[in-house]
């Protein structure tokens, strides 16, 4: 048994003790709060969050589906009763308490259809809103229309009912209204990138038929009656070389298929070259599988063999090379040619001179397009002495497909 002093003692130390993780404690929360910042501060990271959350479901326009899934983000943004979102025929999301039925779509159209015309923000309360038809299952709420505008027409609307629709809460709607236009606009600018590269292919395509078909099937008819076995091999390389440039779909394709369609080129060109063109490829395996843009490696190949080698004499070299650089892959196509005057080169990528070069030129803008203004073309050339052509395409690229 303890004594009484004992006993005290003990006491005190629990107490002691306890105080001290109570302190520690205090002073942990209040150094996180410290570290989140003011008020001000937290509430504005919370509602960038909720922004992200909703604009990754914008991604591909205001779709049905995507609509409805960040309405809830932005009902949160805005801390309203009830969200909705519309398109010019539709509404495309009903997010919030007010019932949603197949009667409160139409009104909700109806409301829309005056901001649709007129393209100014419209509250309805009271009369207004009674007009509609909203008098028994609107609970006293008002609604507050705002326009989607997407380069300056209005192509949907945000709703909102609240209990009272303040100045704050326009504001706030119309900003996040115009938030939602300017990700309707991004979606817009990615499909007119998509767009745009499906031409620039179809441009390349273009490009390589005349030239390309013309003399390799003179190549051919040369072999008809000396070597026919010749021929058919060469006719069997140019059917599948064609088959490959001028399928239908899709936007990009695999290292290791593009490689496939140059060698069948560089086939077709020995036949018309002979022993002249001399090719060296040293590939890392590891890149083979990388995602690249459809044809952007064959054109810097041609661009090569016609405007680096025909023009030379003697024996003309070809080194293509693909090799691993950490997050990227590295690939090069060098000619021991005639090369090129820079400064020409430069006007050329820049789209200010007309010429035989327009493939590199495709090739660079869809480059920039797809990976940004870092990964264009790098070209190292000068008169006499050659051309080396770089580029570097990222190994991760999720959201390309081939």
């Amino acid at each position: 048994m303890f004594s009484p002093a004992v006993d005290i003692a003990v006491v005190c130390a629990v107490a002691l003790l306890t105080v001290a993780v109570i302190a520690a404690l205090g002073y942990r929360l209040s150094r996180s709060q410290r570290d989140l910042g003011s008020d001000t501060e937290r509430a504005a990271y919370a509602a960038l969050h909720t922004a992200t959350l909703a604009s990754r479901h914008l991604r591909t326009g205001l779709t049905a589906s995507g609509a409805g899934k960040a309405a809830r983000h932005l009902r949160a943004l805005l801390g309203c009763d009830t969200l909705i979102l519309a398109d010019a025929a539709a509404v495309l999301a009903w997010e919030g308490t007010m019932p949603d039925t197949p009667e409160s779509r139409a009104r909700l159209l109806a409301a829309s259809g005056t901001v649709l015309e007129n393209g100014r923000t419209r509250v309805f309360r009271g009369a207004s809103l009674r007009a509609l038809g909203f008098d028994d299952d609107g609970g006293g709420r008002q609604l507050l229309v705002c326009p989607l505008q997407v380069n300056r027409k209005t192509v949907g609307a945000l709703a909102v009912f609240a209990p009272s629709v303040s100045a704050g809460l326009v504001r706030a709607a119309n900003d996040v209204a115009g938030w939602v236009a300017a990700q309707m606009e991004l979606a817009e600018l990615d499909t007119s990138r998509t767009l745009l590269m499906e031409a620039e292919v179809r441009a390349l395509r273009a490009q390589i038929s005349p030239h390309f078909i013309y003399n390799s099937l003179n190549a051919i008819a040369s072999y008809i009656t000396t070597d026919p076995v010749r021929a058919r091999e060469l006719v069997v390389e140019f059917a599948d070389f064609t088959r490959y440039s001028f399928r239908r779909s899709g936007n990009f394709t695999t290292v290791a298929e593009e490689l496939e369609s140059i060698d069948r080129y560089l086939l077709l060109e020995r036949a018309r070259f002979g022993e002249r063109l001399k090719i060296s490829l040293q590939i890392g395996p590891e890149i083979l599988g990388t995602v690249i843009p459809f044809l952007s490696l064959q054109p810097l190949v041609e661009n090569s063999v016609r405007h680096g080698l025909e023009a030379a004499d003697g024996e003309g070299h070809i080194t293509i090379t693909a090799s691993d650089a950490g997050s990227s892959a590295v690939i090069t196509v060098e000619d021991n040619g005639v090369g090129m005057d820079p400064e020409y080169l430069r006007a050329v990528l820049a789209g200010h001179a007309d010429g035989d070069h327009v493939g590199l030129r495709n090739v660079d803008v869809r480059l920039r397009q797809v990976y940004g203004e870092d990964h264009g073309l790098v070209i190292d050339t000068a008169p006499g002495a050659g051309t080396l052509i770089t580029m570097r395409i990222p190994k991760s690229q999720p959201d390309h497909r081939t």
